[in-house]
């Protein structure tokens, strides 16, 4: 990885040693929440056509139980960061980096996000402590990016799966026998399980829902599964013993493997988002399979890569553009450049052109990077 204190750099030689369909995917991930979404959330409200309208749908969260697209979008970021470990982390051991000073690395980028995330919560503003939102979406991805890689330098990778299938039991077995005071165990409610009461009980400043974090401290257990799954996806591609289309197939297979685990757990455990349920782990980790299986084919095995550059440009720097959204006010940015667009389009396009202003004037910004070779590096 090389400097990881550094945030940023224009290391060329960054590009060249990465999977080009794990950047693609990523920035495929990224592409929707950095404004597709309220895209496809305009196209519903101005045009009222039912397909407009049920994909809107599909890109909000449920209220609790249940599982829509856009709950893929943050567990499948954190299976890609896995995907990478063995390219960074492994390549820098078989090149005979002391694990000590890899452990380091690790454990700065890790809380490196938890802290961008503090940040990304609350501004850069002083706040009483009961005020601050610790839980966060980068931390989460900091504290199961770190934890699996741990797991991933000092296990044998006979034991990563070990490692995958005990984390997500066990945290099944807790959240079915325990539950918050005064609630029957295995109560899966917000007030009544296990895993808020923990949050409740331990969390200094406030949570997201008051008594609930939607990125709480003690439902990272199962987030760390998403990363070991990636992790366990980077060492098969690794191996030198088979082709790309046998390696396909077998992401394929595990993919639907892993969703047909998360029915039937379902059915005991539901798929829950809020909880990172042991379920939804199994279904986001068959999604995830799912897509990077199509990317990984499509792009490093039959070579069509021109069709996901922009992709690409997006996954290079991931962080930097989420982040981007509480330093830059991209809105009216983009209505001072296109407003001009906006009174052309009137007012029934407006909304929709609005948003496409948007998310262009994103992807130039990020292209502008990409050509200068600057990339965020936490």
């Amino acid at each position: 990885m090389g400097g990881s204190r550094d945030l940023l750099n224009k290391q060329e030689s960054f590009l060249n040693e990465r999977l080009y369909s794990l950047d693609a995917l990523r920035g495929f991930d990224m592409f929707w929440i950095m404004g597709a979404e309220e895209v496809v959330h305009g196209l519903a409200e101005t045009t009222h056509f039912a397909f407009f309208q049920s994909f809107s749908d599909q890109l909000r969260h449920p209220a609790w139980n249940g599982f829509t697209c856009y709950d893929l979008i943050f567990p499948l970021f954190i299976f890609l960061a896995g995907v990478s470990t063995p390219y960074s982390i492994g390549n820098a051991l078989e090149k005979g980096i002391a694990k000590h000073v890899l452990l380091k690395k690790i454990l700065l980028r890790g809380f490196a996000l938890v802290i961008l995330g503090i940040i990304y919560n609350n501004g850069l503003i002083l706040k009483p402590i009961a005020d601050v939102r610790f839980s966060s979406v980068l931390g989460r991805i900091g504290i199961a990016y770190m934890l699996a890689n741990f797991i991933y330098l000092y296990s044998k990778q006979a034991w990563l799966l070990i490692w995958f299938c005990g984390l997500l039991i066990g945290y099944y077995l807790i959240l079915k026998f325990a539950s918050a005071p005064g609630y029957a165990a295995g109560d899966l409610t917000m007030p009544g399980n296990f895993a808020s009461y923990v949050d409740r009980l331990i969390l200094p400043g406030k949570l997201s829902k008051g008594i609930h974090d939607t990125v709480g401290f003690f439902n990272n257990i199962p987030a760390i599964c998403n990363a070991l799954a990636g992790i366990m996806v980077g060492v098969y591609l690794r191996k030198p013993n088979s082709n790309g289309r046998r390696k396909t197939f077998y992401l394929l297979a595990s993919g639907c493997f892993s969703l047909l685990l998360a029915q039937l757990w379902n059915l005991d455990f539901p798929i829950n988002k809020n909880l990172w349920s042991s379920s939804f782990v199994m279904q986001t980790v068959g999604l995830s399979l799912l897509f990077f299986a199509v990317f990984y084919y499509v792009i490093d095995v039959l070579g069509y890569k021109k069709w996901a550059f922009p992709f690409q440009v997006i996954g290079v720097n991931s962080i930097l553009i989420y982040i981007s959204e509480k330093f830059i006010d991209w809105e009216f940015t983009a209505k001072k450049l296109f407003e001009w667009g906006y009174v052309w389009s009137g007012e029934s396009g407006m909304l929709v052109g609005a948003t496409l202003s948007i998310l262009f004037l994103k992807w130039i910004f990020l292209r502008f990077l990409y050509q200068k070779k600057i990339f965020l590096r936490v």
